[in-house]
C-alpha cells in the first residue's frame, strides 16, 4: 500500500482510507459484524486510516471501529468528529467539544485520537474558539492532529492562525467537484484533503438503483429527498454518464468504482479518499484502485464524459463555505 502525507505536521496515512459511517448510518440495514470484518480486511490489505464520528450512531460506530482495530490499534490512524446535536443542529461550544471528545475516547477504547475534526462549522461559535479548545487536547496528548470538515477558505485561514490544521474533509468525487475551488487555499496553508463519498454515495459503483428501490431507512430512498442526483431528470442523465464511464473502465480492464477512485487519487498527492463499503469483497476492489495509473489521455476522456460533475446538487442541504 502506498502512503500519502496530509498537511505539514507529519500525518502519514495509506493512500486509501476507510469511511465507517455506513455501518451504522444512512445506507439502510447493516450488520455490525460484517462491518468489523470489512475494517479488518481493509487493514490486511494495507489500509491504515479509519474514519468515524460521534454522529454515526451516537457512539455506536466509534465502538465498532474501536473494537475492529483493537488488535492493531498502534499501527493505524483513527479519525473522529464532533459538532452535531441529537436533532442534527450544530454545537461546537467549548464545553460540548470537551464532553464529546472524552466520550469518543471512551467509545473507541483508546488513550488518544489521531485526527480530531469539527464535523461542521458552527456559525454560533467563532472558529478561533473552536480550534483553541481542540488544541487543548493536543497539548494534553489526547489528540495528535486537527482537521475541519466542510469548511471554506476564510474559516480555514482563521483556524490555521490558532493551531495548524492538517486536513480538510469534504465530499469529493467525479460527481462532486466543488472542493476544487479550495485547492489553492489548501496548497497555500499546506492542508491535506480527505475525500468522503468518493463513489458518489454509490452512484459510481455500477450498482445504482432508482431512489424508490432503496430501503426506506436508506437516505437515497425517494421519500428522503436528500440527494438530488436521484431526482427525476438528474437521475437519467447521471445513469447515462455512468454507463459511458463504465464502458471506458471496461476498456481499461477495471471496474467503475476502481476508475472513480483512481480519478480521485490522480487529483494530487494531498488527496486521500475514504470509501466505506461494508462488504469485505468490495473493500478489496476499492483498495485495488491504488495501483491504477491514469494517463493524461485517460483523464481527458473522463472529463469529456463528465466535465463538471454530476447532474444536480450533491445534497439538498449542501453546506455554505465561508
Amino acid at each position: 500500500m502506498r502512503e500519502r502525507t496530509l498537511g505539514r505536521q507529519g500525518l502519514t496515512v495509506s493512500a486509501m482510507g476507510y469511511g465507517s459511517m455506513g455501518i451504522n448510518l444512512a445506507y439502510g440495514p447493516a450488520d455490525e459484524e460484517e462491518g468489523v470484518a470489512a475494517i479488518r480486511h481493509a487493514h490486511e490489505l494495507g489500509v491504515t486510516f479509519f474514519d468515524t464520528a460521534e454522529l454515526y450512531g451516537w457512539g455506536a460506530n466509534e465502538r465498532v471501529v474501536g473494537r475492529a482495530v483493537r488488535p492493531f490499534r498502534d499501527d493505524v490512524v483513527i479519525a473522529t468528529k464532533f459538532g452535531f446535536t441529537r436533532d442534527y443542529g450544530y454545537d461546537s461550544r467549548p464545553d460540548h467539544i470537551r464532553e464529546v471528545v472524552d466520550n469518543s475516547l471512551r467509545h473507541l477504547g483508546v488513550d488518544h485520537i489521531d485526527v480530531l475534526y469539527q464535523h461542521r462549522v458552527d456559525p454560533a461559535v467563532p472558529i478561533e474558539d473552536v480550534v483553541g479548545t481542540m488544541s487543548e487536547f493536543v497539548d494534553a496528548g489526547k489528540v495528535k492532529y486537527l482537521g475541519l470538515s466542510e469548511a471554506g477558505p476564510e474559516t480555514l485561514r482563521l483556524a490555521h492562525t490558532v493551531h495548524p490544521i492538517s486536513v480538510l474533509q469534504t465530499e469529493y468525487s467525479l460527481f462532486a467537484r466543488e472542493v476544487e475551488q479550495l485547492f489553492p487555499t489548501l496548497d497555500e496553508l499546506g492542508i491535506g484533503l480527505v475525500a468522503y463519498s468518493p463513489l458518489a454515495r454509490g452512484f459510481l459503483t455500477g450498482a445504482v438503483k432508482p431512489a424508490g428501490q432503496y430501503d426506506v431507512t436508506d437516505a437515497r430512498h425517494s421519500g428522503s429527498g436528500a440527494f438530488p442526483w436521484w431526482e427525476e431528470g438528474n437521475f437519467e442523465k447521471n445513469v447515462e454518464a455512468v454507463a459511458r464511464l463504465t464502458e471506458f473502465a471496461v476498456s481499461k480492464g477495471v471496474t467503475m468504482s476502481e476508475l472513480a477512485l483512481a480519478w480521485v487519487l490522480a487529483q494530487g498527492q494531498h488527496v486521500v479518499p475514504i470509501p466505506g463499503s461494508r462488504n469485505p469483497g468490495r473493500v478489496a476492489q476499492n483498495i485495488a484502485a491504488v495501483g491504477i495509473e491514469l494517463t493524461q489521455d485517460d483523464l481527458a476522456r473522463i472529463k469529456e464524459i463528465l466535465p463538471h460533475g454530476g447532474h444536480g446538487a450533491r445534497a439538498a442541504d449542501t453546506p455554505a463555505w465561508i
